[in-house]
């Protein structure tokens, strides 16, 4: 059996140029049987597991345009940035991100390690089930600010990562410009928070830390998904993570206070790790960002899908919009402002667990 002939499971294949991929990088060999089962993710990548007599691994390739309502077209050259990340953060923490095995920057696709979710579960999996560790949230946070601290003031990292446009249609266009044109009224207030963060540049930057990036492993958080990793502003990351774990605080109210706690414990584990810049200045460019963030997982091109309640979207607008009027100095303000927001949770449908 050749590459293109390779067995596929009941899931569609792949194609002849990702079983070939495998023959090429010595990652299969020529009539080996390969089983290739799509697995969940994000909006901008196939991905695969990939079963070989023996073993497992995973394959990558990135798409032109994104699985998303919206109309979001975004370069395939981000996968080789992604790789590039990888490959940096393997060198200060080895366990934070799969091994890596092979890459095709040509075709956009690289394969790394698989990692089993019976041992490395997706920390957004955890949080939506109800388990809730406020040490994970702290040890993801303390993870981000040590990947920063290293890339800080690195002209080399900076000149590599100079992925402005990459930045920009997978992150500034879909998330800040296309919120600030659905508001009108704070139009002003979320361009200039794009053009802040498009034009500052001081770490290399993840640029997609949510839950469902993470997983908990054995030995601390595993990060994945960098396609939009850029060397930029670092209060990106902080905000982003922090973002998702302030919605969830909104549709989980059994769990509100571990979800604000581990908000919290992120903040002030990533800026201890801060030592390239003054702090309040990380800080207060995390906390004016975040409450834009979250307007635009409600009207930007990337909506979260578990906001489904009418009253819940309201709620995010109107204590978003009350942020970005009134400006906190600090991710810790925010969340106090967000906690004190929130509504009884007899007061809108809510999930119990």
């Amino acid at each position: 059996m050749n590459a293109s002939s390779a067995q596929m499971g009941p899931a569609h294949g792949p194609g002849t140029a990702l079983t070939d991929f495998l023959i090429t990088q010595g990652l299969a060999e020529p009539g080996e049987t390969a089983r290739w089962t799509p697995l969940a993710g994000g909006v901008s990548s196939d991905l695969w597991r990939v079963d070989l007599p023996g073993r497992s691994l995973c394959v990558k390739r990135a798409l032109a345009k994104l699985k998303v309502a919206a109309d979001w077209q975004a370069p395939v050259s981000r996968n080789a940035y992604e790789w590039a990340w990888m490959r940096f953060a393997s060198q200060l923490r080895p366990d934070s991100v799969p091994g890596l095995l092979a890459h095709d920057p040509g075709a956009g696709l690289f394969a790394m390690e698989y990692l089993p979710p019976e041992r490395y579960p997706i920390w957004k999996a955890q949080l939506l089930g109800g388990e809730v560790r406020v040490t994970t949230a702290a040890a993801v946070g303390e993870l981000l600010g040590a990947l920063h601290a290293a890339s800080a003031a690195d002209a080399a990292l900076a000149a590599e990562f100079a992925t402005d446009d990459n930045f920009h249609a997978l992150r500034i266009e879909p998330y800040l410009l296309a919120t600030a044109a659905a508001h009108p009224m704070l139009a002003d207030t979320v361009r200039g928070l794009a053009d802040r963060t498009a034009t500052t540049r001081s770490a290399l930057v993840h640029g997609d830390a949510s839950p469902k990036n993470i997983l908990v492993g054995p030995t601390g958080p595993v990060l994945l998904d960098a396609e939009c990793a850029w060397y930029g502003d670092p209060a990106f990351d902080v905000a982003f993570c922090v973002n998702h774990l302030l919605l969830k605080s909104l549709v989980m109210p059994g769990h509100r206070g571990e979800l604000l706690r581990s908000a919290r414990a992120l903040a002030e584990a990533y800026t201890r790790c801060v030592d390239w810049e003054p702090r309040p200045a990380v800080e207060e460019r995390a906390a004016t960002l975040l409450p834009a963030l979250l307007l635009a997982r409600v009207d930007g091109k990337s909506p979260v899908e578990y906001l489904t309640d009418d009253r819940h979207r309201l709620f995010v607008r109107t204590a978003a919009t009350a942020l970005l009027r009134a400006p906190a100095p600090t991710v810790a303000d925010v969340v106090d402002a967000w906690e004190t927001a929130l509504p009884a949770p007899n007061e809108v449908g809510t999930r119990s667990d």
